[in-house]
């Protein structure tokens, strides 16, 4: 049975994402949990619920998602900013109520509950990170339950702060590292997607039941695990998802992370010869190698136009294709020249390295 706490005035939630993913998250927020979107900003969507139970923890595009304790953007980036969080901390939030429904929501520990405090800071700032968590544990003071214990890994509770330049965000930690890592990962290989930025990409698609979406560069298989799970959440009907690489070690773990899923038909193969039909397949999702991922980074202009020429000759009249590439310039010259049209390009940062994620559409 769902734990589920409904009153008048919830607090608002806040998501954490890689920086670009914003449009993708607020739209899985607003269509899946019927929730409504309060403000974005570089990786973060701040939401309300009208209930807050366990389903906040099926969201696929978000890394992680909190409780909102407090939130500001007037840091001032000097030392005062110490004291400023210090009473945001203590006379902000109703943390008693905060920790009920991160209760309603995570269920009850066993044993007595452990905490965690966290602090994560980017850009320079007059203060150490550590002078920042010292800060929000004096705003904690006597607002924790005195008979929990603290506890560096694996805690029940955790209270994040997160600076990120003038903007600071304070919250209660709902969701754990397999909202971000996926279960099913049982095996990875080098350069491998991350599942919430795979997960983008196949909303992005929006495959129909009956289709069939290709990854040629299937890699771990995070691209087409994603799309058998958005298929079976939303219960509107079986899609077929097809994939390959031409290193068979990626094939052998994208079998293994995929197969208690569903169905899906993998194989070793050249994505520039495609053993396959023309006019065969709805849609395409994938993640062609970067420049870095091969020897030389010349070689990538060959590889899309080869790449693209079948794209073009699998994907049916009107179908969709849906790349993560860092060369956005070469991937559109490459598309372009068989007349496809751009729908939509999301600029994302992914650990730290720049991307282009961009929607194309075939001609009918």
């Amino acid at each position: 049975m769902s734990r589920r706490t409904v009153e008048a005035e919830l607090p608002p939630l806040y998501a954490m994402l890689h920086s670009g993913l914003e449009p993708v998250v607020a739209d899985e927020i607003t269509r899946d949990l019927g929730g409504e979107v309060k403000k974005t900003k570089r990786g973060t969507v701040i939401f309300r619920l009208n209930a807050i139970d366990e389903d906040v923890l099926t969201l696929r595009t978000t890394e992680d998602v909190y409780l909102l304790a407090w939130g500001s953007d007037t840091l001032t980036y000097k030392a005062a900013d110490l004291k400023s969080i210090t009473q945001w901390t203590a006379k902000g939030p109703d943390w008693k109520r905060l920790f009920e429904l991160h209760r309603a929501v995570r269920g009850t520990p066993k044993g007595k509950p452990t905490f965690h405090l966290v602090c994560q800071m980017q850009g320079e700032h007059g203060y150490r990170r550590v002078d920042a968590l010292d800060a929000m544990a004096e705003g904690l003071r006597g607002k924790v339950p005195a008979s929990w214990q603290p506890a560096d890994e694996n805690a029940w509770l955790e209270i994040w702060l997160t600076i990120t330049g003038r903007t600071a965000v304070c919250g209660v930690r709902l969701s754990d590292r397999t909202m971000r890592h996926r279960t099913y990962k049982r095996e990875h290989i080098a350069a491998s997607l991350r599942p919430t930025v795979a997960a983008a990409m196949v909303r992005l698609a929006g495959a129909a039941p009956g289709m069939t979406v290709l990854d040629p560069f299937c890699g771990a298989g995070t691209i087409l695990a994603e799309q058998i799970e958005l298929a079976r959440r939303r219960r509107a009907g079986h899609v077929r998802v097809i994939g390959g690489d031409l290193d068979p070690h990626a094939v052998h773990t994208a079998v293994s992370n995929i197969e208690r899923l569903g169905p899906a038909d993998l194989c070793r193969w050249d994505a520039t010869r495609l053993p396959l039909p023309a006019d065969s397949v709805d849609r395409i999702v994938t993640n062609p190698p970067f420049g870095k991922q091969l020897s030389n980074i010349e070689q990538i202009p060959g590889l899309y136009r080869a790449a693209a020429r079948e794209w073009d000759r699998v994907l049916r009249p009107g179908g969709r294709g849906v790349f993560l590439v860092a060369e956005s310039v070469t991937l559109r010259d490459a598309v372009k020249f068989h007349g496809w049209q751009p729908r939509q390009e999301l600029k994302v940062r992914i650990l730290g390295q720049l991307a282009t994620m961009s929607v194309w559409q075939k001609p009918e």
